[in-house]
């Protein structure tokens, strides 16, 4: 055990889309500009502006959500993966204080207060003077106990607009405007309905990080909120070493040699770092497979498919028959499959979009259409009831959903489910989690450092099924 100092960063907000994103890539890329080793994390379940903000700070980005992990799981994975960093920047999500009830339980700034880290403010100032103050005050005084150490502004008209909101908040609130960022007459990062466009279908990558690396250069003091970082105070007691869970205690069973494929392109993208990091923590040897792009599956123990834009991608998925028929008859053989989301409806019969259907793998006899407003969107909790290749029955696990997509077929389903969802509404009758042979799918997206049970499973089940392969040869 030894202390770890890691000088740490919350950026927040007053509401979703008010800023903070562009903010914290602007950090993140000035930081990276100064040599500095930047260790990015993203507070909630959040995939694509993860991704964005690994790419700014040239590092993984990891997830911190106080719902799907404990305090203690969440604070050793921030020790763990920020341990001799030269900075953490931690991306909020929503507004400061909101959560899933009045309280702001699993907040932005319940996440601040657990790790110690001062809070920097991003103010959206359209249409505002003095009122960005009494929004600023109002922050402070919600949470005495919350280090709230600055404020950049955001979305600023004029310089009359930005010099009467910085002296409003420097006599009201007493602390420093640490930057002003104007209007930007060009979105370097295009929203889709999930959000920011994810990276790896943005076109123009290297143009918009060069954007906000110059955004932060220009409008931003970055030796005062570099100073804000490294004031932060306490320090952790912790190994920071790599291979062992969040609570420091080493994994003894081993997935040595195991060979896991992991579906993954700009169709199937949604990934939490953690996840892959934990499979090769437990010594599984992590193979990239691409349906967009290969012919048939390679040999590998078992296979993760995360969730993504299928439908983006159906033309292509549907022509790629060679693949499909690949992975169908793995799957008949036994093969592992772990899927979320994006990976259910690929496992799917078809995906219909604008009137026209495209057949996808067809384990499921499942039908997927597209809505325009979400199905689901926030976080579940499921109960394993039902006999499946990865959980022990009675497990319960915290996780989430966000998707568009719902199931077509008007006649019932008979095929096994293994989870009962207690939040959530899952992919129908408050059911998710199908099962085929070896092969789960649903719509719950799980976080390996709240749910190490999935690790265990998977490894579980490719070591099993790399066995029954031996035993064929």
């Amino acid at each position: 055990m030894h202390s770890n100092f890691i000088p740490r960063l919350v950026i927040s907000g007053l509401r979703g889309g008010g800023g903070k994103t562009i903010l914290s890539l602007s950090i993140a890329a000035q930081l990276k500009k100064r040599s500095l080793k930047v260790i990015p994390f993203k507070k909630g379940p959040d995939y694509i502006d993860a991704g964005w903000l690994a790419r700014a700070a040239g590092s993984p980005c990891y997830n911190l959500d106080l719902f799907m992990m404990s305090p203690e799981q969440a604070l050793g994975s921030f020790v763990e993966h920020a341990a001799g960093a030269d900075a953490a920047i931690i991306e909020g999500n929503r507004g400061l204080f909101d959560g899933v009830d009045h309280k702001g339980t699993y907040s932005t700034a319940a996440l601040a207060k657990l790790l110690h880290a001062p809070v920097i403010l991003s103010i959206d100032c359209t249409k505002t003077t003095n009122t960005a103050a009494a929004l600023v005050l109002g922050c402070q005084k919600m949470d005495l106990e919350l280090n709230i150490a600055g404020v950049v502004l955001n979305r600023v008209a004029t310089a009359r607009q930005e010099a009467v909101i910085r002296k409003a908040i420097d006599v009201t609130c007493g602390i420093p405007v640490l930057g002003a960022i104007p209007r930007l007459q060009k979105d370097p990062f295009p929203e889709r309905h999930m959000g920011l466009t994810p990276f790896q279908e943005h076109q123009g990558i290297a143009e918009s990080i060069q954007t906000v690396e110059d955004i932060g250069g220009e409008y931003l003091d970055m030796d005062a909120i570099m100073a804000i970082m490294r004031g932060a105070e306490v320090r952790f007691e912790g190994s920071g070493g790599r291979g062992q869970d969040s609570f420091g205690q080493v994994n003894l069973s081993s997935g040595k040699g195991l060979r896991i494929g992991v579906i993954r392109d700009s169709a199937f993208q949604f990934y939490y770092q953690e996840n892959i990091e934990a499979l090769e923590a437990r010594g599984a040897e992590i193979i990239e497979v691409s349906p967009l792009s290969e012919d048939s599956l390679p040999d590998i123990d078992a296979l993760y498919i995360g969730g993504g834009f299928p439908e983006t991608h159906a033309i292509a998925l549907a022509d790629n028959e060679g693949f499909r028929g690949s992975l169908m008859q793995a799957i008949e053989k036994g093969l592992p499959v772990y899927a979320e989301c994006g990976g259910l409806m690929y496992l799917g019969e078809s995906i219909l979009l604008e009137g026209k259907t495209y057949p996808m793998v067809g384990v499921f006899p499942l039908r997927f259409g597209l809505e325009k407003k979400p199905r689901a969107h926030g976080y579940t909790v499921v109960k394993v009831t039902g006999e499946n290749p990865f959980f022990p029955m009675g497990t319960v696990l915290k996780g989430h959903e966000f998707h568009y997509s719902r199931v077509l077929n008007d006649e019932e389903v008979d095929m096994e489910m293994a989870f009962e969802n207690q939040r959530g509404r899952g992919i129908f009758d408050n059911k998710d989690g199908i099962c085929y042979k070896n092969v789960l799918a649903g719509y719950t997206h799980l976080h390996a450092t709240g749910s190490p049970e999935w690790v265990d499973g998977m490894i579980k089940s490719a070591e099993e099924y790399r066995g029954a392969k031996a035993l064929r040869r």
